[in-house]
């Protein structure tokens, strides 16, 4: 398991009618807050104001095909080179990290091969790095390359 440390900074939130949106500073937008876009925004702020990933190689709900079908990757972080280097699926703070999720962002992997993976509830985080032939548990998140 990997200890979470989030800023003191909070996402931005409003009131727009009857909904309730949160600004999402990659995308550059508000979007509608739900649990698991809560989650998404907070490792979002953890990324980049703690680990200083830079926003410019963040991609959020990323597109992409498996096989016939059309998926979204919640985050994907390049590297320098431009190159997918971590991919991370985030749940609501209700939903377990279980083999499913992970099973989840296997599949994803399979389309977008990264060296990073990682699954968060908010709560909680697992994440491995990937090998040629293995797969090592992380402790921490990894740091960005230079």
């Amino acid at each position: 398991m990997i200890a979470l440390q989030y800023p003191d900074k909070t996402p931005a939130i409003r009131q727009r009618n009857k909904d309730r949106e949160i600004f999402d500073p990659v995308r550059k937008k508000w979007v509608l807050l739900s649990p698991e876009e809560w989650v998404r925004q907070q490792f979002l702020l953890l990324l980049m104001e703690a680990h200083q990933y830079p926003a410019s190689l963040v991609a959020v709900e990323k597109s992409f095909s498996l096989g016939a079908l059309q998926k979204r990757c919640d985050i994907l972080v390049y590297n320098r080179k431009q190159e997918p280097w971590m991919m991370i699926e985030c749940k609501a703070e209700s939903i377990p990290l279980d083999e499913t999720v992970l099973e989840q962002l296997l599949r994803y992997n399979m389309s977008i091969p990264v060296q990073y993976l990682l699954i968060t509830n908010g709560l909680q985080c697992m994440g491995w790095e990937r090998g040629d032939d293995t797969v090592v548990s992380l402790e921490k998140i990894p740091v960005f390359p230079v």
